[in-house]
């Protein structure tokens, strides 16, 4: 150790030790300095450790909000993928929804149609089926309709012929053809032919044989004898015109 000098403020130690006059006891630090000097560089509470504690945890927690944004990035990324995927999905089952649909009415028309052919085939078969029947029962009609007209339908046998004509009538057999009805060949058949001045067009002047029929199926056209208007000079025929017209050729 070096020999104390003496400097007016108490013995000092080269070795930059120096002794408090006052406790007597040796003090560190250089000559001059302050006493706070040897603790400026200690670290306090609060100082220059916790300054760079609290930037480390300024630094984590801009970590953890740039981790936390992130996450909220993929997860509005992954909702809008699913967004999209349910919209398609939607889009695709509207598609397939109208297809169906589109299906089903043609289904439904093709079964309506169905529906109505066989039901107009079904009254067809039935229309024919009836109208062979009936057909084969004209001539019995035709002899009770000429026993009435001659009062031989009387008793018992009036009451049959009553019930098997309603009953006829139920299965749809129509009778037709009265005297003075216009003659059309299309459900008259003409057994005879004449000319007369008291009818203006061809006319059913005489009923042999009513006609029949089951609905618009004519089963036996009504037989009858036709007058056609009388244009001759004599208010007959026609004849003399003809053979005037010959004539004057």
């Amino acid at each position: 150790m070096t020999a104390p000098e003496d400097t007016g403020t108490g013995p000092v130690i080269r070795d930059h030790r120096r002794i408090d006059p006052v406790t007597g006891q040796p003090r560190w630090g250089t000559p001059g300095a302050s006493p706070r000097g040897a603790t400026c560089g200690a670290r306090r509470p609060g100082g220059a450790g916790a300054g760079s504690a609290r930037h480390g945890k300024g630094d984590d927690a801009k970590t953890d909000d740039g981790k936390a944004d992130g996450a909220g990035e993929t997860k509005l990324t992954e909702t809008e993928t699913a967004e999209t995927a349910e919209m398609s999905a939607a889009k695709e089952l509207r598609k397939q929804l109208g297809e169906r649909t589109a299906d089903l009415q043609r289904l439904q028309a093709e079964y309506a149609n169905y529906r109505k052919r066989v039901d107009r085939d079904r009254a067809t078969v039935r229309e024919y089926a009836v109208a062979g029947a009936l057909t084969e029962l004209l001539p019995a009609l035709d002899a009770i309709s000429q026993a009435r007209e001659h009062g031989e339908l009387s008793g018992g046998f009036k009451s049959v012929a009553d019930s098997l004509q309603a009953a006829l009538n139920k299965l749809g057999l129509v009778s037709y053809g009265q005297r003075g009805d216009a003659f059309d060949p299309k459900i008259h058949e003409a057994l005879t032919h004449s000319y007369s001045p008291d009818v203006t067009e061809d006319t059913c002047v005489e009923i042999f044989q009513p006609g029949y029929k089951v609905g618009e199926r004519i089963l036996r056209p009504a037989r009858v004898a036709v007058a056609e208007p009388a244009t001759g000079p004599d208010g007959a025929a026609n004849a003399a015109e003809w053979e005037t017209g010959e004539e004057t050729d």
